[in-house]
């Protein structure tokens, strides 16, 4: 791999189905993973094989499936997981058994009633058993965003001793502020030693709205794998969005860094989840939101009309949309009355323009937005309409 090339591994399939309510069956499942696979992703987190009868079911089709994308099982750091993992996984071309522990004090004290020392001993022996199944083994520190340091080096040295190819470091609570998230990803590269035999892997959680934030930054400090959902959704306030952080290294390109991600599917796919899950994308998400492209500023509009790059930092067909939108409303003005109207027939002077101007915003007044009906009758309406229609 690259030194510029970050993996996306997408768990939309994992940790993004933890949303209360939003299951899906096996069938949707195999659909979105095609998808997924076509998009480039580099990992499919397929499931957590052990939760449950369904969950194995759907890992072990979707391992049949993909045709270049590594399939990705979740386990604890317990025996019969990661067995039961390797079985879900034994059609994959390329499978790997996503494993570990929590490694913050808060976990090892109340989640687990031990110790630093048992937590390595059990890290490393997780390690090295999911490494007798598949050669690809992910570790996963969980809550490493509130782990400390130092400590947290020692668990990752061990799981890369045992054979460990991905470290997961996740920010589970999604607590750390990107200086921290970024600087406790420099500190390992720095620190743990054998760490080149390893990828450093960013989770991010949304709970703060820092997800996308912190995995950025984690690449920038030396990870190069970003563990993502379509859309951001996962459990609590959700995961890293797939979208947002692909397009992000996109658009700067100075920082030297690239994805496998056919940008141009980014907007379908984000429909075919939502669909799928049931799962409503608030307009205003970026990237792929329905106003993430749509301008309704007369100030915005004008400058768009103009030129897009005046107010779009991205070309809408980068991601699969296929234009701008300029909504009319009471904001609107003249530029952009005059731009739809265009669109659908009409060539107004600047005389016909200023005057039907004065009834268009009589109506915007009372109606939230105006559509190519609504346009249709403020222009026949006003006095000027027989002099466009004989002209």
């Amino acid at each position: 791999m690259s030194d510029s090339n970050v993996q996306i591994f997408d768990t939309t399939l994992r940790d993004g189905e933890q949303v209360p309510g939003c299951k899906l069956n096996t069938e949707q499942k195999l659909i979105i993973a095609k998808q997924l696979d076509n998009l480039g992703v580099d990992v499919i987190e397929a499931g957590f094989p052990i939760s449950s009868p369904g969950d194995f079911k759907s890992v072990q089709e979707i391992s049949k499936i993909v045709k270049n994308a590594t399939v990705c099982g979740l386990s604890r750091s317990v025996k019969n997981d990661i067995k039961v993992a390797a079985e879900a996984l034994q059609y994959a071309k390329k499978p790997r058994i996503h494993t570990g522990i929590g490694t913050s004090d808060s976990h090892i004290k109340f989640k687990f009633n031990s110790n630093r020392e048992d937590i390595i001993e059990r890290a490393f022996a997780a390690v090295s058993y999911a490494k007798s199944f598949v050669e690809d083994v992910e570790f996963y520190a969980e809550d490493a965003g509130r782990t400390d340091n130092e400590y947290l080096a020692r668990v990752c040295e061990a799981a890369i001793k045992a054979g460990a190819t991905v470290l997961n470091i996740p920010d589970t609570t999604g607590y750390c502020l990107p200086s921290e998230y970024g600087a406790k990803m420099k500190y390992l590269k720095e620190n743990v030693k054998g760490i080149d035999k390893a990828i450093l892997s960013c989770h991010c959680h949304n709970d703060l709205g820092l997800a996308t934030a912190n995995s950025i930054e984690g690449v920038i400090n030396g990870a190069r794998q970003i563990e993502c959902t379509i859309n951001g959704i996962g459990e609590r306030a959700g995961n890293t969005a797939l979208e947002e952080v692909v397009m992000i290294l996109k658009q700067h390109s100075y920082l030297n860094l690239d994805t496998n991600i056919i940008t141009s599917m980014l907007y379908g796919i984000s429909q075919l989840v939502s669909d799928s899950m049931g799962i409503y994308t608030q307009p205003n998400k970026a990237i792929v939101g329905a106003n993430a492209f749509a301008h309704s500023s007369g100030i915005h509009q004008d400058g768009v009309i103009k030129h897009r790059e005046t107010y779009e930092i991205i070309d809408p067909k980068d991601v699969g949309v296929t234009e701008s939108a300029i909504v009319l409303t009471a904001r609107s003005g003249r530029a952009a009355l005059a731009y739809r109207a265009k669109n659908i027939g009409y060539e107004l002077t600047k005389l016909q323009l200023d005057e039907i101007y004065i009834n268009f915003l009589s109506f915007a007044d009372k109606k939230k937005e105006i559509n190519d009906t609504d346009i249709h009758q403020i222009i026949e309406t006003s006095k000027v309409y027989r002099q466009i229609a004989s002209a």
